[in-house]
């Protein structure tokens, strides 16, 4: 088999595009939701990640219908999912620490003598 020299034809991806329709642009919320979700996470066991890690996924909530509705013109669909996932472990940090410090503060609670203590020469 042999071939002719020369270029190869170029094949188009797909239909070709109407005129007016827009260019297919990352959605500026997956960025804010990553940036979120990994201050999230990085914070989490302070407690001080709950806030931010809620927000990310507030805005990723947002941010996923607006992708939706723009009929696949708004991409970012990997940084979202990367930022909901730090957004959760965040929050996952954030309940482990609470819960860690329940227990810690039940367990001193316990070790503490209840009622008054006298000294060892009082009746």
């Amino acid at each position: 088999m042999t071939t002719a020299p020369g270029q190869a034809p170029v094949a188009q991806p797909g239909p070709p595009r109407h005129p007016l329709d827009p260019d297919p642009v990352r959605a500026t919320k997956a960025r804010a939701v990553f940036a979120l979700g990994l201050i999230g996470a990085l914070t989490g066991l302070f407690i001080g990640g709950i806030v931010p890690a809620t927000v990310a996924l507030q805005l990723a909530r947002q941010a996923r219908r607006e992708a939706y509705t723009s009929g696949g013109f708004l991409t970012g669909a990997a940084w979202l999912r990367r930022g909901e996932r730090l957004a959760w472990a965040g929050l996952v940090l954030a309940a482990v620490s609470v819960v860690a410090a329940v227990v810690l503060g039940v367990v001193r609670l316990a070790d503490t003598p209840y009622g008054q203590d006298f000294a060892p020469n009082v009746d």
